[in-house]
């Protein structure tokens, strides 16, 4: 089989993804565990603990970490998002064992010395100014926080300069202790590989790693709000979002076509009407977030403050629009844009080892194309305006970076969405 899952006795799990034909292997630990399982006073700690655990081992300080899987041409990063962090290697198959090895020690090991912690939390201070400086990034922080407002899955994934600021190293020694334990944690690879001897392997290395059982979190309370930040900038960004579904919603291939009908690429709705037809943007388009018991479905375009007048009227025409019907043509070059974009990926193995990561902390169980080809080809059009209807009548969250220009009041937004 070239995907193979095995459970060991603590919980972790392991997947492989076999790719023969290929050079490389991807393959690195995934958890269960991000910004919204996060304490609010402690917000950001999942972003830094990902950065510090590169930052020494006893075997290894911070720089033989990077030089260790450079040395052999590799390349090795991580992220950290609202419900999960990764840590991960993409390099030749005659290196895998290190590549494992490296990995098992900075998840097991790492030692978290003062001195990093303290360059870290200068580095992490830096990128918050960083996005500050970058309205186009910053919008969508102010979006969640505007979507979720006093909750962890709203809170910005890299903290506040002020949390920041005092998180100790104990408490980051603490958070790694509590959350990255065997139930939370997949273990994911892809290539030219051997499942049973990869399972061997990580049994050897990964033994030390605690089997606590997982951390509970608040459910998703979605409480729209309005986010207007005044700011001098060339153009003004905005998102306009509504209630979404979670991951595990029967309709979820429908969310995702819906997306791509209305600003999913230069052939969408909004797209056509908004820059190509009028002018008024350089970039617009849609995107949904999934999450476990919530999700997020929003339209981002960056104008000058003298379109808004006209902006906000022609995306909420496109909105009633797909309320109402949906083109046989239009379903089905969603469809194959969807589909393509899937297959294509999985041409990388580091692809493939995220999607195996994601779909079996997510859902429980490996990826499979074949059943998400047939999960989209059979939603019709009739479930895509359905599912629109109840998205788009839900309470709009707006949030804005720029000058507000003739922008449409949020009382008006909601009388149009409503008629």
């Amino acid at each position: 089989m070239a995907i193979q899952l095995t459970t060991l006795p603590s919980g972790l799990r392991i997947i492989t993804d076999s790719v023969t034909g290929v050079d490389s292997v991807a393959l690195g630990v995934w958890a269960a565990v991000g910004t919204r399982h996060e304490d609010m006073a402690q917000n950001g700690i999942a972003h830094m603990v990902e950065h510090m655990l590169f930052k020494g081992t006893p075997s290894r300080d911070a720089l033989m970490i990077a030089e260790v899987i450079e040395d052999v041409g590799g390349n090795m990063n991580a992220y950290t998002g609202r419900e999960m962090t990764a840590y991960y290697v993409h390099l030749l198959r005659e290196h895998f064992d290190l590549g494992l090895e490296v990995l098992a020690d900075i998840l097991q090991n790492s030692t978290m010395p003062e001195y990093e912690v303290e360059r870290e939390r200068g580095v992490i201070l830096q990128e918050i100014k960083m996005y500050a400086d970058t309205p186009d990034r910053q919008v969508f922080d102010n979006f969640q926080e505007a979507a979720y407002p006093k909750q962890a899955l709203g809170a910005p994934a890299l903290g506040t300069a002020e949390i920041i600021s005092s998180i100790s190293r104990d408490a980051l020694m603490q958070y790694v202790t509590k959350n990255y334990v065997a139930d939370n944690l997949v273990i994911s690879a892809s290539g030219n590989l051997d499942h049973d001897d990869v399972v061997r392997k990580v049994e050897a290395l990964f033994a030390g790693i605690p089997t606590n059982k997982k951390g509970l979190y608040a459910p998703a309370q979605y409480l729209p709000q309005i986010s207007m930040v005044k700011k001098d900038t060339e153009q003004s960004h905005l998102v306009l979002g509504f209630q979404g579904i979670c991951r595990t919603d029967p309709r979820y291939p429908s969310f995702r076509l819906l997306s791509s009908i209305l600003g999913g690429g230069m052939s969408s709705r909004l797209f056509q009407q908004v820059r190509e037809k009028r002018g008024l943007v350089y970039s617009i388009y849609s995107f949904y977030d999934a999450f476990h018991d919530d999700g997020l479905f929003g339209i981002y375009a960056g104008t000058s403050p003298e379109h808004l007048d006209e902006l906000m009227p022609v995306v909420l025409d496109e909105i009633k629009g797909v309320m109402d019907r949906i083109t046989p043509e239009e379903l089905a070059r969603s469809k194959a844009q969807i589909k393509a974009g899937v297959l294509m990926s999985r041409e990388s193995t580091l692809t493939r080892a995220d999607q195996q990561a994601r779909y079996i902390l997510n859902f429980g169980r490996p990826f499979d194309v074949e059943k998400l080809v047939a999960g989209m080809d059979a939603v019709t059009g009739a479930d895509i305006t359905a599912l629109a209807q109840e998205i788009f009548r839900t309470t709009p969250t707006l949030a804005m970076i720029g000058d507000a220009g003739g922008l449409m009041s949020y009382d008006d937004i909601k009388t149009r969405l409503a008629a």
